[in-house]
């Protein structure tokens, strides 16, 4: 029990000090090898809960930590810097052992619609490719609303939505056993819903990616 008292307080400093102060010192690699590492599931469902944000709560929840984290945050820059590339239409974060795929869903779909524009195709395609080319990850597909409108109809759509993106992929040659998809609704803004413009960055897609178990095992042989 003290043991593990002591890497859950070893791990919330380390989220703190990305989260609050930026670890302005520390490059997103270096960020990824500060976290995880035993406890990265029980942290990682705490931080997406209570900050909101399951996107980085599902970063956290499946990093690893030290010169295997180092390992996986270096094989995400190289992708991060692919997919910013590929997909202009969209915004692309790394943060610790994982990215963050940001589509505003105004780019993606019409107004009260599930299904994928074809203006929004060619992004999604690019995305697919660059998923193709990196195997040895996890997907998680989440959708978010605006508070506009009853909140069970907005959860609703917001997960017809990731499942709309989910299919999209799948149906570009990304294997399904590697997407997940979750619709938060309204529950997570990123801006202020009481202007039309915070209202429209809230309705967005997030794609999560992350090292799945293959990448992870070879990540700590690597380290050793």
């Amino acid at each position: 029990m003290k043991n593990l008292k002591y890497q859950v307080s070893f791990y919330s400093i380390a989220v703190a000090c990305i989260l609050i102060t930026g670890c302005h010192t520390l490059n997103k690699t270096q960020k990824g090898a500060a976290i995880g590492a035993g406890t990265g599931g029980i942290v990682g469902a705490f931080i997406g809960k209570s900050a909101g944000n399951t996107a980085l709560g599902a970063i956290i929840g499946g990093a690893v930590g030290g010169t295997a984290g180092a390992f996986i945050g270096h094989n995400m820059d190289k992708q991060a810097a692919e997919l910013k590339q590929a997909i202009p239409g969209a915004t692309v974060t790394r943060e610790g052992e994982g990215i963050i795929v940001k589509f505003d869903s105004g780019i993606l779909f019409d107004v009260d619609k599930a299904d994928i524009k074809p203006a929004a195709q060619t992004n999604l395609q690019n995305l697919a490719a660059s998923l193709g080319k990196n195997p040895e990850t996890n997907i998680l597909i989440i959708g978010h609303t605006d508070n506009t409108g009853a909140g069970d109809y907005n959860l609703d759509l917001s997960v017809k939505r990731a499942a709309s993106v989910k299919s999209y992929l799948a149906a570009n040659e990304v294997r399904t056993s590697r997407l997940k998809i979750d619709g938060r609704g309204s529950t997570e803004p990123i801006a202020d819903n009481s202007t039309a413009e915070g209202r429209a960055q809230n309705r967005r897609v997030e794609i999560v990616i992350v090292a799945n178990d293959k990448m992870k095992k070879q990540a700590k042989e690597e380290g050793k």
